[in-house]
Order: C-alpha cells, then sequence, then structure tokens
C-alpha cells in the first residue's frame, strides 16, 4: 500500500484516474461480497453471523485485492487498449484474493458459507472487468460521435479503406485504426484469398472476396486507400495483387516486413508508401551464414569505393558480421564521411578505418596495404556513367583499369588472401567503354589469379535500384517536375536487383571463391524500363506525366547478356548464384599490352578506343 501511494506522488497526473479506479475497486468489493451473501440465502434475510463476518472483514479484504491488482498489474494497464491478457489478470488476481479471504476469514474466526468464497471473488471479477471495459466502450463511443481534429483536414473527408490481407496483421490494422482517436478511416472491406474467409467478418469487417474482385469492390465502397497487409506472401503474389491495385487509382500502402509481424509491431504509423522495389517481384535473398562466417571471421576487410552505393551497402553488411578491421577506402570524402559516421553509431564496437585515397595512386594505396596489411579486398571503386565515359575514354580506363591493375598488384604483393571484384553486365559483349573497361578487370583478375597465391574472382550482377545513376531517382525527379519521363527506348530491357540483396550475393559468392571465377548473380526476370516508367508515374498519381522516348544513347543495347556464350554455366550451393569459366586469353602479350593501354590513357590519346578494342575482342565500338 505503501508503494502505491508512492507512487502516486511521483506521478501526480495519474492520481486521479488511480484513486477514481481503486475507489471503485473498493465498491465493487463491497458490493460483490453483499450480493454474495444475498444469491447464498435466495435473497432473503441474511443470517446475522454471516453478515457481521462480512463487514468485520471487509477492510482486510479490500487492502489485499488493492494489493494484489496492484501485483497482477491491473492498475498499469491501458484499458482503452484492453484485450485479453489484461482481463486474465483480473481474473488472476480474484483467485489469488479468495484463497487469501479463505485463509484470513478462519484465522480470525469468522463464519461464512462455504460457496461465499467463489461467489464474492466471481461477481468481483466480473465487476472488475466491466468497469475497465466500460471505460474503453465509452471511449470508442466517443470517438465516433466526437472525432478528435487531427492536423489534416481528413477529419472533414473520411478515408474509406481496404486491406488485402486476412491474417494477423490485417487484424492489427483494422483494431488501431478503429481505436485511434487521431484517425478518421473507415476500414470498409477485406480482400483474402482464402475462399473459407468469404463472406467471413474479421474484427466486424467483411471479407469481400479474393484478389479478383479488388477494383469492383474499389469501386462499390468508394475506396480512398489500399491497404497491402500480406508481410509473409511471396514477391510474386505481391506484385500480381499491386498490378491489380494500379488499376484503381487507390493511394496504395503496405506493411513493414514479417519481422516487425512477429514483434507485434504493425502500426499505422509504419505503413509505407508502395515502391517500385515491390514491384519486382523478387523472392528474399537467402544466405549460407556459416560460410560466409567462416571467410570473413576476424579478418582485416578493406572496401575501396566504400561510400559508394555498392560499397557502403558492402560495409554494412560486412560490419554485422565479426570481421578484424573494416578499411574504407573512397575518394570522396562526403561519402566516405557519411558511412563513417553511420558505422560509428551502429557498431561502436567496431575496428574502422576510413582513408582519402585513389585506387589509381599506386604509391597511396600501397601505403594502406603496408599500414593495414588486409586479409579480404572488395573492390568496388569504378567509374560507372555509361554515357559519361563515352565522352572521357581515358578517364574510364585510368580509373577503371588502372585502379584495378593497382589493386591486384598490391594484392599480390601484400599476400592478400582473396579479392573480389565487382564487376558488371555490361562487360558482357560490351558496346561502351565503360563495359569494356571492366571487361579487362575481369581479364586482369583471372590473369593474376594463374600465378598468385592470392585467390581472385569477379562478381557479375546488373542494374541496383537506388544506385548512383539509377534511374530511378531520375525518373522520379522528373515526375516531381511534372515531366516528361524520359526513356531511350520502348523495347529497351534491363535486369534489376536491390542493393542490400546483390550486396549479400557479393559476400556470399566470396565465400565459394576458390580463384578465377566469375561469378554471375541471378538477377530474375528482365524488366521493361518503359514499364517501370510507367509503374512509377502511376505509384506517384501523377497521371498527366507523359512518356517520351528520346533514343539510344551512345554505347547503349537494348539488353544487357550476364553470361558470355564462351564461358558456359556452374552451379553453386546457392541457387542465385553461378560460376563463368574462364575464358582463355594470350598471358604473354595481354599484360605489355595493357600496359601500353595504361601509358596511352595517361597521355590522353585518342585511339583509346581501339587499344581496348585489340584487347577485348567482343567489344563494338558505337559512333557518338
Amino acid at each position: 500500500m505503501i508503494k502505491i501511494i508512492k507512487k502516486l506522488y511521483e506521478n501526480p497526473v495519474k492520481q486521479s484516474r488511480m484513486i477514481m479506479l481503486i475507489l471503485l475497486d473498493v465498491i465493487c468489493v463491497l458490493i460483490s461480497g453483499y450480493l454474495a451473501l444475498l444469491i447464498r440465502f435466495e435473497f432473503q434475510s441474511i443470517e446475522p453471523e454471516f453478515l457481521e463476518a462480512f463487514i468485520r472483514y471487509s477492510p482486510v479484504h479490500i487492502i489485499t485485492m488493492i494489493l494484489l491488482y496492484w501485483f497482477f498489474r491491473v492498475y498499469h494497464s491501458l484499458w482503452e487498449y484492453a484485450g485479453y491478457q489484461e482481463c486474465m489478470n483480473i481474473v488472476w488476481a480474484c483467485m489469488a484474493g479468495s484463497l487469501i479471504q479463505f485463509a484470513g476469514i478462519h484465522i480470525l474466526g469468522f463464519h461464512v458459507p462455504r460457496s461465499f468464497y467463489i461467489m464474492s471473488n466471481s461477481i468481483l471479477g466480473c465487476m472488475t472487468i466491466a468497469t475497465r471495459l466500460s471505460y474503453r466502450m465509452a471511449r470508442l463511443y466517443i470517438q465516433k460521435r466526437m472525432p478528435q481534429l487531427p492536423v489534416h483536414v481528413e477529419i472533414f473527408h473520411p478515408r474509406n479503406i481496404m486491406i488485402i490481407g486476412g491474417g494477423q496483421s490485417g487484424i492489427m490494422l483494422i483494431k488501431e485504426i478503429r481505436h485511434s482517436s487521431f484517425l478518421n478511416r473507415e476500414v470498409c472491406c477485406v480482400i483474402d484469398d482464402d475462399p473459407l474467409k468469404y463472406g467471413r467478418y474479421i474484427q466486424g469487417v467483411r471479407v469481400v472476396g479474393n484478389r479478383n474482385h479488388i477494383v469492383e469492390m474499389a469501386e462499390k465502397y468508394d475506396i480512398d486507400q489500399i491497404i497491402i497487409a500480406m508481410p509473409s506472401a511471396k514477391r510474386t503474389d505481391v506484385r500480381q495483387i499491386l498490378e491489380i491495385c494500379q488499376k484503381t487509382r487507390c493511394e496504395l500502402m503496405t506493411v513493414p516486413g514479417l519481422y516487425q509481424i512477429i514483434k507485434g509491431e504493425v502500426t499505422v504509423s509504419q505503413l509505407r508508401k508502395v515502391q517500385i522495389e515491390d514491384l519486382l517481384g523478387r523472392e528474399p535473398v537467402e544466405l549460407d551464414t556459416a560460410s560466409i562466417m567462416g571467410y570473413v571471421n576476424n579478418k582485416t576487410v578493406m572496401v575501396t569505393g566504400g561510400g559508394g552505393s555498392i560499397g557502403s551497402e558492402l560495409c554494412r553488411q560486412l560490419a554485422s558480421h565479426p570481421i578484424k578491421r573494416l578499411v574504407i577506402v573512397d575518394i570522396y570524402e562526403n561519402n566516405a564521411y557519411d558511412i563513417q559516421q553511420e558505422l560509428k553509431r551502429k557498431y561502436p564496437e567496431l575496428d574502422l578505418e576510413v582513408r582519402i585515397a585513389s585506387v589509381r595512386d599506386y604509391h597511396r594505396m600501397n601505403e594502406l596495404f603496408a599500414k593495414f596489411q588486409p586479409d579480404i579486398i572488395y573492390h568496388a571503386a569504378a567509374h560507372k556513367h555509361v554515357p559519361l565515359m563515352e565522352d572521357s575514354p581515358n578517364e574510364a580506363v585510368k580509373n577503371n583499369v588502372g585502379g584495378t591493375y593497382n589493386m591486384v598488384r598490391l594484392a599480390d604483393q601484400w599476400k592478400v588472401k582473396r579479392f573480389v571484384l565487382i564487376s558488371t553486365d555490361k562487360a558482357v559483349n560490351p558496346t561502351n567503354i565503360m563495359g569494356a573497361t571492366k571487361r579487362l578487370c575481369e581479364m586482369i583478375i583471372q590473369t593474376y589469379n594463374r600465378h598468385s597465391a592470392t585467390e581472385y574472382v569477379a562478381v557479375r550482377f546488373g542494374n541496383v535500384l537506388g544506385s548512383n545513376g539509377s534511374v530511378i531517382p531520375l525518373f522520379k525527379k522528373q515526375i516531381e517536375e511534372g515531366g516528361p519521363v524520359t526513356v531511350t527506348h520502348p523495347d529497351i530491357i534491363r535486369y534489376f536487383m536491390l542493393i542490400p540483396e546483390a550486396v549479400s550475393l557479393v559476400i556470399q559468392a566470396g565465400a565459394y571463391a576458390k580463384g578465377g571465377e566469375i561469378f554471375v548473380l541471378d538477377m530474375g526476370d528482365p524488366v521493361k524500363i518503359a514499364d517501370l516508367a510507367k509503374n512509377l508515374i502511376r505509384l506517384s498519381g501523377r497521371d498527366d506525366v507523359e512518356i517520351v522516348y528520346t533514343g539510344l544513347r551512345p554505347g547503349e543495347k537494348l539488353y544487357e547478356e550476364l553470361l558470355m556464350n564462351e564461358e558456359g554455366m556452374q552451379d553453386t550451393p546457392n541457387k542465385l548464384i553461378h560460376i563463368g569459366h574462364p575464358i582463355e586469353l594470350d598471358e604473354e602479350s595481354f599484360l605489355p599490352r595493357l600496359e601500353n593501354l595504361l601509358k596511352k590513357a595517361h597521355e590522353d590519346a585518342d585511339e583509346t578506343k581501339l587499344l581496348v578494342k585489340e584487347l577485348v575482342e567482343t567489344y563494338v565500338i558505337t559512333e557518338n
């Protein structure tokens, strides 16, 4: 009791609420005891001996029940959100109170009918639950009659909502939308593909059909917003449903991932708008964590281009493993600073070193190798913008080829265990200088792998959404400006993958490396860029934005291959990672011609593309 009083003084705001609840409970204790005696004597005159025992023991029982309610956290619950657990706490408290009451009455020498103990505490439990839930019901009634005015003007135009998914996450959302005083929204219907749910009600909301009824029901119920509550569904199913939903012109929202569902964290505040990534339909990447841990555990890992879109994600995922030290190298200080601060916040125990340096500077990189002695290198530093490199081919050669050549030689010199090159699908039958330089990088690592103790491998994949230079940021900016959205060709297709997925597979491929492989990531089905633009326009709610086709840019292909014909294909334990066999090349002439190319590039010679063509026979030079 002293503890309860102390708590009240510590938080005066709760004083009136707590006092009211305690007074209600005191009244309930008295009424339940007296009512139990009345029932026992069939509402006739109660024997004086039993009535006196009840009256004399009541103060003890009142204090006992208040303490038990405190112990079982009955006074700690937010009863506007009360449910099963809160009611069970009351039941357990009343059961304990009945046992204590039985012992206390006998110890004090009082006498009451045996049925009194069960009846009085059963009535007490029911009355206590009724008082708590009545508050909740009153609150809901007031909300319906007098909704609180939010910041939005939504209060004047209530939003009709359709929820797709009648599972646990859908139930959580319906509950919160109905109980929240800051939402003026009405869940009108539920869509679920389970035929057993058709016509039934979830939290009072009817399941009106499956995915084929979405458009019809959206019109029937005048739906403003559709919420996709299917966190555990296959990505292909979600994509198909989203494609149907886009025909309704409703605002599309989705719930967080399955991890948040398990933790019970699905709330309206966590809903996010459907993004273009949700339409890719890719299944989550499954990783062999044991194999990854085996080769990065307690190792010093260096990531070049560590501030870029791919490099920074590599650093994030590597930092989550028990590596010995992470060394980030980047020439752009702002990106390097951003990832440095992020990793310091998230992984304060990480041994992190960040250095500003260019892979083109052999002597500077040699100093870093000497200082940090890396065991594993992820080489992500490169120029990647196709049109820009077409206009500056010597820079592409100096940075991509020269930088990789420097890193490969230093890895050999300093006995690095494993070297992983981040390559691109544009290296396959390249039609642009960027792709040709990346193919040269692959040839360099395959050449050195034959003569070095270092295991050199490359990982090749297509476009990643959200990376620097991705079409998505460009499209979004064009849409924000009112259009038009520029697409080079109506039939151009590309392979897409999310950055975290691609990087996870890169790390996994590094675990499979034995040396000399070119790992090829399964990018899923190709996507038409025009369809990507149309979907993004729909998701932005800007039907007035037009798409303009501008023609292929210099060095741009309609489609990208992931594997050269000569290489063939070999599977790995991960179905999303494949291996291309090394292509034979004349090593004796390759390195001298490579050094000549680098020399000419540093001289800013005009014949750079022709020299690249001599080294990469599949390179097709296009006219600017």
